[in-house]
């Protein structure tokens, strides 16, 4: 079994996390991590738990990203064998049933895995993008404060000239 989290968002982007056997063991436990992947031999037929922490930050929540792979050997080729009845035993075909099934699970299984892959890509781009929009709000905030002060540093330089240009011109008058 091969369990996958990633904190997507919220403040600090860490939550702890404990993996508990059905007979309550702790496997697997982080305390403030942002990600982590953990692969257990799942020796116990049951429930596992899988506890997700937030208690250190009360006032932020947060999003998770999880998930749960689990590696039969058994899983590839379950399922009836609806056409296994219809082949012929002495096929003019090159491969025998048995190499296209193993061809056929083989398939299978690299496709599983890069749907899995393809889904950890996901929520790391989910992640990503939350901390540029995050980010975009703070750089546009702090342009526009600048902005603001240097427009108001630019009205007081033109007051500033402006009165020491007329105090001049009523000291020569």
């Amino acid at each position: 079994m091969e369990v996958e989290y990633q904190v997507i968002a919220g403040s600090g982007l860490d939550v702890g996390f404990t993996l508990i056997s059905p007979s309550g063991y702790r496997l697997v436990s982080d305390f403030r991590s942002s990600y982590g992947i953990h692969t257990v031999d799942s020796t116990e037929d049951g429930d596992y738990r899988l506890c997700f922490d937030n208690s250190f930050s009360k006032l932020s929540e947060k999003m998770v990203f999880f998930e749960v792979i689990i590696n039969s050997q058994n899983s590839a080729g379950k399922g009836p064998d609806e056409w296994a009845d219809v082949a012929v035993k002495e096929s003019l075909v090159e491969y025998k049933l048995e190499d296209i099934r193993a061809t056929m699970d083989s398939v299978y299984q690299h496709l599983e895995r890069s749907r899995q892959v393809q889904t950890v890509l996901r929520a790391f781009e989910a992640r990503d993008r939350y901390l540029l929009e995050d980010n975009l709000w703070r750089v546009s905030f702090w342009s526009c404060l600048n902005l603001l002060v240097m427009l108001a540093v630019a009205a007081t330089q033109i007051y500033t000239l402006r009165r020491l240009f007329d105090d001049t011109k009523r000291a020569r008058t």
